[in-house]
């Protein structure tokens, strides 16, 4: 009698986790390669309370956006920039109603930790060979970087020592490895690294408006898009982008 409740007791709980993993849902995320710590773990943690899977694409926002026009499979984009946003809204692929503006951050000219050079304010990276920004004709960092600078009156003289980078953890790499002088990167960014240190940050007030907006993609409509979604909303999401730096636009769902 003891064995077959035993085994009755077996195949019941095979039954049921075969029946949870056949409920399991798996939600693809394309975004900012600057979010890359925050969301993981954000990924992690939804990913045990619910049992879905959580899968992300990271790299800069414009590659992401050309990618998600191609075709690419995605259920939701976190962009750091709303122009690559935009572009994916006037093709038909996200719904204006959808998009919120969750994040902000700040713009910061780093150098690599053990430098000697003294760059205490924009016009003193005039007196440096190479300058690293993500492609400042593409990637948000790199817009934004620029934007800065013309708006200083220093990129027409700057633009020459601009060493072009694929987003703006390669530039952080860049400065990390001494291999240029200088790199614009959001602060988040150089919060993850202790082989850099800020030498300058761009006020706000002064600077770029810098701003992440998240939407789902118009072809994803199931519950489980929506409902990662709101947690990316919630508090306890709001709460962990404050601890890496980021500002944060909105108030919790959750």
């Amino acid at each position: 009698m003891l064995r077959f409740l035993s085994m009755a007791a077996f195949f019941w709980a095979a039954g049921s986790l075969g029946a949870t993993a056949a409920r399991c849902e798996e939600i693809t995320v394309f975004a900012a390669v600057s979010l890359t710590e925050t969301l993981q773990e954000l990924g992690k943690a939804y990913e045990v309370s619910t049992g879905n899977r959580v899968t992300f694409s990271f790299g800069a926002s414009s590659d992401l956006a050309r990618q998600i026009q191609a075709g690419a499979p995605a259920d939701l984009f976190f962009s750091a920039d709303a122009a690559q946003m935009d572009a994916l809204e006037r093709a038909g692929l996200v719904r204006s109603a959808d998009r919120v503006d969750i994040l902000s951050n700040v713009l910061v000219a780093i150098v690599p930790g053990d430098s000697k050079v003294n760059v205490a304010s924009v016009s003193d990276i005039l007196n440096l060979d190479r300058i690293a920004l993500a492609d400042p004709e593409a990637v948000p960092a790199g817009v934004y970087a620029r934007d800065f600078l013309v708006s200083s009156n220093l990129w027409e003289k700057a633009r020459g020592k601009v060493i072009p980078m694929l987003d703006v953890r390669a530039t952080l790499a860049a400065v990390e490895s001494g291999n240029v002088d200088v790199g614009f990167v959001y602060r988040t960014d150089a919060a993850v690294s202790k082989r850099v240190r800020v030498a300058f940050e761009v006020p706000r007030a002064t600077g770029p408006r810098i701003v992440y907006p998240l939407a789902p993609i118009a072809t994803s409509q199931r519950a489980v898009t929506r409902a990662f979604k709101a947690f990316l909303l919630s508090r306890r999401a709001l709460e962990l982008y404050e601890r890496r730096g980021f500002l944060v636009l909105v108030q919790p769902s959750l």
